[in-house]
């Protein structure tokens, strides 16, 4: 009770001293902006009522977007670094590259993808992907590699396969690893898709924030940020509170 009790009357404190600085027009001399540029929580949610139906189009067209990706994120991510773990020279030929990729700036070849694969949703698909690949490929294969040698010399003193020592034993080591990975990749999926929306799309709430930004819509855009923040943290919610089921052990 107190661990959720404490995190919600701050944020409920950081709300409050948020709306009377606003209000009172303390935090636009502040930030020597003007007061509309400076939007109060209430006005926020004022525009989150008025603006539901725009907001909720381009949250889906978001949503949508960031789920297919983390889904193909997640499985090939998984597969990967299964194939690593079976095979050493895949392992030593690739994972080094793998750490390298993180080197890229993804934000930087946005627009390119989408000069190469069109306003679709097939670039979103591409950045989301590739983001959210490295902490589900890097975090299953640190699972699959804690085992205990020993475990795995008892298994095959018993005789069992290669598939059956990963099944058995490999793969359930490996669920904390992945869940921990797959929270850290849901986390950023949004962020990934936010990118690929601001690089060029024809819907979603990353084009609704461009827009509104160019429009002075301040009220608008922190409604929108709301909303994605939401969806990040309903979606870390999710793996975590599928990790509590899986991973019983723990």
């Amino acid at each position: 009770m107190k661990r959720r009790l404490l995190p919600a009357l701050l944020l409920a404190a950081l709300i409050g001293a948020w709306q009377l600085a606003a209000s009172s027009g303390a935090l636009a001399d502040l930030l020597n902006l003007e007061s509309y540029l400076v939007p109060s929580p209430a006005e926020i949610a004022e525009s989150l009522w008025q603006n539901r139906s725009l907001l909720a189009e381009n949250a889906w067209v978001t949503l949508q977007e960031v789920l297919l990706g983390l889904a193909c994120a997640i499985a090939a991510g998984v597969a990967f670094a299964v194939a690593m773990r079976l095979s050493d020279t895949l392992r030593l030929a690739f994972y080094p590259l793998l750490v390298a990729s993180q080197a890229v700036p993804f934000v930087a070849i946005a627009p390119t993808l989408v000069v190469l694969f069109g306003f679709g949703i097939g670039p979103k698909l591409w950045i989301i992907g590739l983001i959210c690949f490295f902490p589900v490929t890097v975090n299953t294969l640190d699972g699959l590699c804690s085992v205990d040698p020993e475990t795995t010399k008892m298994m095959r003193t018993l005789d069992a396969s290669r598939p059956q020592i990963l099944w058995r034993v490999e793969g359930p080591a490996a669920l904390p690893y992945f869940f921990s990975g797959a929270k850290i990749a849901a986390a950023v999926a949004v962020i990934a898709a936010l990118f690929g929306e601001l690089a060029g799309a024809e819907s979603g709430l990353g084009v609704l924030i461009r827009e509104d930004n160019a429009q002075l819509q301040t009220a608008r855009i922190f409604a929108a940020v709301l909303i994605l923040a939401l969806m990040s943290i309903a979606m870390f919610g999710i793996f975590a509170a599928a990790e509590r089921r899986v991973v019983t052990w723990r």
